[in-house]
């Protein structure tokens, strides 16, 4: 169902008021959207030049070895150049079996000197075009993907409703607490390995039902780090404290945080679109729900955690929402599912304003951290319009961009230059991006991703060849 035939930003704007949205404001003058866009930012002693993000979007593009390939580095280049001044590299695994797919960055001592090139073409794009790269912040994110790990899933607690999406048993095998202490280690040793590559900044990924993310939700887990919450965020506790005992105040302690998980969904085969599937109530899993109603947040144990995070040392917060993997329309409101993915059982305005709602609530309530807001690609030329509002008003510190950082590269230097979007680039959430990183019959063993629509020349041919396989 097309839902984006805004044709003015009024129209929008009257939108969100027949929804009965309150969260979702805009910004007119093209003026005031430039003046504040273009604010620096002060994250610990670092001033980051403006106030526009690149969140960790990663590419499926590297070799199997976890080094980054051509495509990598173009897509890099591409964000260097776009004007954005904090670029969040995207998740690198800390081990091999914390890969979420067969391409993805992993840094060992192999790979840290491609690592490091990537770094230095990516600032070497900005100095291009800026002069300096001086003021540029480059998070690189450290990941272990649990559950969606491959050649294994690697879980931390059973979750019925997430288990039957992915056919795990019951008796299928949760990762020990011995196993979690020694993988705390892994990413102190990758985190040393960044330092070496030349990042002064590294990125905690507690989002996407990965691995650090489920632990957060892990409350009928027994043992050291499972339970209550001060169990459940042992491990991030711990790998900040080793952070900080290794580094001290050097390298950046960052953090992108899913602040409500949601439940899953399916894809209802009478209409096409997204309905969760059974659950308990009280619902004992997850983090940032309601246990009584879990299709709602709470983010009473989210702001506690914040709160410890930011005394244990995260300087830098990315908000998320969501599990791509079981309901994508939470984290990426989105026009066009992929395909044979479900439709919005919501209007994406909703989501939209869900975002920026809690978002909102979590800057506000800890305004001297600064965090990076999500969930603006969907309004496409008026994604601006939305940012500089929340800015103004204290919502957020950032403005990120994902999908449409894949589209539109440059929109950074647009939306500061001029203070509008150029229509005719911008992403429209059609979600071929996604597509691509769902399709794994490749020699490789996963197709790179990119953007079909707007950088025809790499991805068109790609995508073609992707549906050819699938239909084959």
């Amino acid at each position: 169902m097309r839902h984006f035939t805004y044709q003015t930003l009024k129209a929008l704007q009257q939108e969100t008021e027949n929804l009965g949205l309150r969260h979702v404001r805009f910004e007119e003058s093209p003026e005031k959207i430039k003046s504040v866009l273009a604010r620096p930012v002060t994250v610990g002693g670092f001033r980051a030049g403006n106030s526009i993000a690149i969140h960790p979007m990663e590419g499926c593009d590297g070799t199997l070895d976890g080094k980054p390939d051509e495509l990598t580095f173009r897509r890099y280049e591409r964000f260097g150049r776009g004007g954005a001044k904090l670029i969040w590299f995207e998740a690198t695994a800390v081990c091999e079996d914390g890969r979420a797919n067969h391409r993805q960055l992993w840094l060992h001592e192999n790979s840290l000197p491609e690592m490091a090139r990537l770094l230095e073409v990516t600032l070497a794009g900005h100095r291009e075009i800026f002069g300096t790269a001086d003021d540029v912040l480059a998070p690189l994110q450290l990941t272990h993907s649990g559950r969606y790990s491959v050649p294994r899933r690697i879980i931390p607690y059973h979750n019925p409703s997430v288990d039957a999406k992915f056919n795990v048993p019951a008796n299928y095998p949760v990762i020990t607490d011995d196993e979690l202490e020694r993988l705390e280690d892994s990413y102190l040793e990758t985190a040393k390995l960044a330092w070496r590559a030349g990042y002064r900044a590294v990125d905690l990924k507690v989002t996407h039902g990965y691995l650090l993310n489920e632990l957060l939700g892990a409350k009928l887990r027994e043992g050291r780090y499972g339970g209550s919450l001060e169990n459940r965020t042992r491990f991030i506790r711990n790998v900040l404290g080793k952070l900080r005992a290794e580094f001290g105040s050097k390298m950046m302690l960052c953090m992108r945080l899913g602040c409500f998980e949601g439940v899953p969904y399916e894809r209802d085969p009478a209409t096409g679109e997204g309905v969760p599937l059974p659950y308990t109530k009280p619902y004992p899993h997850g983090f940032g729900v309601d246990s009584n109603d879990p299709m709602k947040d709470d983010l009473t144990e989210v702001k506690t955690a914040i709160g410890w995070f930011k005394e244990w040392g995260i300087q830098l917060l990315n908000v998320s929402l969501g599990v791509p993997y079981f309901n994508p329309h939470i984290g990426r409101p989105f026009e066009k599912p992929d395909d044979g993915n479900y439709e919005q059982p919501e209007h994406p305005l909703i989501g939209v304003d869900r975002h920026f709602r809690i978002a909102g609530e979590l800057q506000r309530a800890f305004p001297d951290l600064p965090m990076v807001g999500t969930g603006y690609s969907w309004l496409q030329v008026y994604a601006i319009n939305a940012a500089a509002r929340n800015l103004e008003e204290g919502n957020i510190t950032f403005f990120g961009a994902g999908r449409n950082a894949l589209a539109y590269p440059w929109f950074a230097r647009d939306a500061i230059e001029k203070g509008v979007l150029d229509g005719k680039q911008v992403c429209r959430t059609v979600t071929f991006c996604t597509y691509l990183m769902r399709q794994k019959n490749h020699p490789l063993k996963q197709f790179p991703t990119g953007c079909p629509p707007y950088d025809k020349e790499v991805y068109g041919p790609i995508i073609k060849e992707a549906r050819a396989v699938a239909r084959s």
